[in-house]
């Protein structure tokens, strides 16, 4: 049993010691290998290394020699173009030296021509200092004095002919120019037919009975002090049967003061509060009225941008009267008038219809502010950012300012045509003739005045002088003179127009 177990170590420490020798040969074994493959892959990575090497070197030479035989190319190819630009270039000097010497020919030449005409003009000049000492003996004058005498007939010849060229046009033109006119005037007429007015300055308010006069009266007249204190115009009360009569110069307040009266009448209830509550309604009403009669009229010729303040004072004019004419109905007519007649010579008619239709604002506040209506109202109008073509328009359609557009001129035909149509005005035709003849026969009680003439509806008169009884600066004092005249001894609406005219005409006639 020992001896086993002793052979059983045995045994072990044997197969121990040779697993020993065996691992250790083996692994001798495997370095060996290990290392002769990494020196067969070292031997290999040199060989490529080397092939590489050697390729490059062969890829460097190839470049090397393409870049030279570029290089080479290049340089003949430059070569080749500089011997071109050489011959050319000598071909060239030589076109030049043979340029060069035809120019000295040709110098020569010119320099000969210039010499002989030299000489031929030489004498070309003595032969016509010759000719004219000639002349001027066989005439008996002078160069000059030729001269002075051929211009002096040709200056008359011209001056005559231009004359006579002139005169026939102007007449021609005037001629062509009248036909003209008539016909876009009586075209705008007969296109425009307003209504005929006849308004007061004065309103009548029936009363239902002749009782109501002493309740308008009040007690001790409170009722009447209070109704005039706080309308602004004075109440008629007088043996006219069952009605009283309200006077004011400003329409607005009299149609205020009449609203106010009416609803009192209807309401039956006078006394100073009541006044005051119904004249504070009548005021709103008639301020109400005014807008939308404003609005109206600047709808009416299509303006749609006018300021606020221009269309409340247009709507003030309805209640204004010139002549017994309305002045809102007025300047509704003039308005379309300058527009037709724009339209008849080709004109934009936006402009002149606008300056129409505003032509007499000035109406509205020239109880309010001293000065004529027409001046006024193109103040009011440059206030209010108005065009300084309408604003001329205003001033000068009544010939204050002197006319400088064709608009101007549109509205003051307009406004005259206006005016002066049949039942425009209220005016009688006696009435009017005896007004004009007593203006004229103003004028001609002066001395030295040939003959007076009245235009423009009385506006203006015309006084033509005796030249050689009235000189320049007595025709300045004739004016002043006749216009203290006609402002102490006549009565007229707005301003007259004084106009002296000093002319002296001399006439010839050619058989």
């Amino acid at each position: 049993m020992v001896i086993s177990i002793v052979i059983g170590v045995a045994a072990a420490v044997v197969g121990v010691a040779c697993g020993f020798v065996l691992r250790k040969y083996i692994g001798e074994a495997r370095v060996s290998t290990a290392e002769t493959r990494a020196r067969k892959i070292l031997e290999d990575a040199e060989r490529e290394a080397e092939n590489l090497k050697r390729e490059a070197e062969v890829e460097r030479k190839e470049t090397v020699i393409t870049l030279r035989s570029e290089a080479e190319r290049e340089l003949k190819s430059k070569r080749s173009e500089m011997q071109r630009q050489e011959r050319r270039l000598s071909q060239r000097e030589e076109t030049l030296e043979a340029k060069e010497g035809e120019a000295e020919k040709r110098e020569k030449r010119i320099t000969s021509w210039e010499e002989h005409l030299k000489s031929q003009e030489s004498k070309l000049m003595k032969a016509a200092a010759e000719q004219k000492r000639l002349v001027e003996k066989v005439a008996r004058m002078s160069v000059n004095e030729a001269k002075e005498y051929l211009l002096q007939s040709i200056s008359e010849d011209v001056k005559r002919e231009s004359a006579v060229f002139i005169k026939e046009e102007e007449a021609q033109a005037r001629e062509e120019a009248d036909k003209r006119a008539r016909k876009i005037i009586s075209l705008a007429i007969q296109r425009c037919a307003s209504e005929h007015v006849a308004e007061t300055t004065v309103s009548v308010v029936p009363l239902p009975t002749d009782e109501m006069k002493g309740r308008i009266i009040g007690r001790e007249g409170r009722n009447i002090r209070t109704f005039e204190n706080l309308t602004g115009i004075n109440l008629i009360i007088d043996d006219t049967p069952e009605a009283v009569i309200l006077s004011s110069f400003d329409p607005v307040r009299r149609e205020i003061a009449r609203l106010t009266l009416e609803k009192l009448i209807s309401d039956g209830r006078i006394q100073p509060a009541r006044i005051e509550e119904m004249y504070e309604k009548s005021k709103a009403e008639v301020e109400n009225e005014i807008r939308e009669a404003g609005e109206e009229a600047a709808f009416e010729v299509g303006l749609h941008n006018l300021n606020k303040e221009l269309v409340r004072a247009l709507g003030r004019l309805k209640f204004r009267t010139s002549y017994g004419q309305n002045v809102l109905m007025h300047s509704l007519e003039v308005s379309h008038l300058s527009g037709i007649m724009a339209a008849e010579l080709g004109l934009d008619v936006k402009l002149p219809r606008r300056a129409g239709l505003l032509h007499d604002i000035g109406k509205a506040i020239d109880h309010e502010v001293e000065g004529s209506h027409a001046l006024i109202g193109a103040e009011l109008a440059k206030r209010l950012s108005e065009s300084n073509l309408v604003c001329h328009a205003v001033e000068a359609h009544h010939g204050e300012v002197e006319v400088r557009t064709i608009e101007a001129v549109l509205v003051q035909a307009a406004d005259a045509i206006s005016a002066a149509r049949p039942g425009a005005r209220r005016e009688t035709l006696e009435s009017y003739i005896k007004r004009l003849e007593k203006l004229e026969t103003l004028a001609d009680s002066f001395p030295g005045v040939e003959k007076a003439y009245a235009m423009q509806a009385g506006r203006e008169i015309r006084i033509m002088v005796q030249p050689e009884s009235v000189d320049d600066d007595g025709s300045v004092a004739l004016a002043r003179d006749i216009r203290k005249e006609v402002e102490e001894q006549l009565d007229y609406p707005g301003q007259i127009k004084v106009m002296v005219i000093r002319e002296t005409r001399v006439v010839e006639y050619a058989k």
